[in-house]
């Protein structure tokens, strides 16, 4: 069974049009240990929204992990995981996170309590309520 995520990224540091020039990209540089532990979590096929923080601050795009948890390069230490991440799509529209707040199918959905992980779960019914926000 397909499991959903949330993935954060300034878009000035990598956005979701550059994973989309990109092809595919490795999801690394995730030093909380709760985000760490999604990423442990995350299976091949797993569907990912793409969200877009500090700027834009909306889901703006679907991507697949590609490659489960591997040691991250950028970990000297040695002690934390990256995945591989690849573009499905762009949405149709973005979903704003005052729309996400606003929403009550979303109230419980994990990046809204824990706003600072950068990798968290979405539920299927949260999934399916972000993506027809964005228009399907």
């Amino acid at each position: 069974m397909t499991a959903h995520w949330l993935v954060k990224s300034e878009p000035n540091t990598y956005s979701y049009a550059d994973l989309e020039r990109d092809g595919r990209t490795v999801w690394d540089g995730v030093r909380n240990n709760a985000a760490a532990l999604h990423l442990k979590a995350m299976a091949a096929g797993d569907e990912v929204l793409f969200y877009h923080s500090q700027e834009g601050l909306a889901v703006v795009g679907v991507a697949k992990v590609v490659r489960t948890a591997f040691p991250d390069a950028s970990d000297p230490a040695g002690r934390f995981v990256a995945v591989e991440l690849a573009p499905v799509r762009a949405l149709k529209r973005p979903v704003t996170l005052s729309e996400m707040k606003a929403e009550p199918a979303l109230a419980d959905m994990v990046m809204l309590r824990q706003s600072r992980l950068s990798v968290s779960p979405v539920s299927d019914d949260q999934w399916k309520a972000l993506l027809k926000m964005a228009g399907g």
